[in-house]
């Protein structure tokens, strides 16, 4: 599976349904190997993924993060093992523990302690994988070994602390950490070490003016500026409690952000890269605001196949 150097990370929730399959072909027709969609609150994500790989011939579809908590391990198992079937190698499964505001303020369910709680959600849907280890009579059938790093179909996990990280060296393909800046990418290399798959989200406006470009990156990352786990991370890289107020400072925005020129926002690129990077998830910020949809712009300019 050759997930490509960029990617295109977005998400097609405000596009009705035949709009956001003619979007992933569009995605797919300039060139980009990967395509990374967050979480859905309004659509179930895998049969979304379904569609989208049903809709296109050679895009790998990556989900950026489809929480534990929406599925039992041994479903998320079963769902995985079918859609890697379906569309060989064109399928990652990228799992994480969400948020507390998530689980338990908008959907009623007790927040573990997250590596804990990852740790034995793998060890589930590994079993569920291996029909032997359910201690049935019978043997697993052959290909319905458990899914670890280097097997097929591979998952990723949502990484940003060093034990998180660890996790998604030892139990998955790699990491995908969310709204970090180059720094973090380096430390990540290090924990993942050289084999690991390490696909960072990097939020990305065109837009030269620096009060309105910040101004747009804070909208798009409003919702993790204001997340207890995001600050704990910010903080291992030298950020103050300071620059967590006001909607972010703008220390952190430049930290954690690509704007201004194409020119610009491709150095920022490359900066993960070069800090061990296997892969930069491109979040093209629309200008409008978040919820216009995809800033096919920035998307085209920065397309593999221009």
């Amino acid at each position: 599976m050759e997930l490509g150097k960029i990617a295109v990370w977005g998400s097609l929730d405000g596009y009705a349904l035949p709009e956001a399959l003619e979007a992933a072909q569009r995605i797919e027709s300039l060139g980009y190997p990967t395509f990374w969609h967050p979480m859905s609150m309004r659509r179930d994500l895998l049969l979304v993924a379904s569609s989208l790989l049903a809709h296109t011939e050679r895009l790998i579809l990556a989900t950026g993060i489809l929480p534990i908590f929406e599925r039992p391990p041994a479903v998320m198992a079963a769902a995985q093992r079918t859609l890697a079937e379906q569309f060989p190698g064109r399928f990652v499964l990228g799992l994480g523990v969400s948020h507390p505001p998530i689980v338990e303020g908008m959907h009623g369910l007790d927040y573990g302690p997250p590596v804990t709680s990852m740790r034995e959600y793998l060890d589930r849907m590994d079993a569920g994988l291996d029909l032997g280890a359910l201690g049935g009579d019978s043997a697993a059938p052959a290909g319905a070994a458990a899914t670890t790093a280097g097997t097929d179909p591979p998952r990723m996990l949502a990484a940003l602390g060093p034990r998180m990280l660890a996790l998604a060296r030892d139990r998955s393909a790699g990491a995908h950490p969310y709204f970090m800046p180059p720094e973090h990418t380096r430390r990540a290399r290090e924990i993942l070490g050289p084999d690991s798959w390490l696909c960072v989200e990097l939020k990305a406006v065109l837009e030269t003016e620096p009060s309105r470009a910040r101004e747009l990156a804070r909208m798009a990352g409003a919702a993790n500026l204001a997340l207890e786990n995001y600050w704990k991370n910010w903080r291992l890289l030298g950020f103050e409690d300071a620059d967590f107020q006001d909607r972010g400072s703008d220390r952190l925005i430049d930290a954690t952000v690509a704007w201004g020129n194409l020119a610009a926002i491709e150095r920022r690129i490359q900066e993960h890269l070069d800090a061990g990077a296997t892969q930069v998830c491109v979040q093209a910020v629309h200008p409008s605001g978040r919820d216009a949809g995809l800033h096919w712009e920035l998307i085209e300019a920065l397309a593999p196949g221009r």
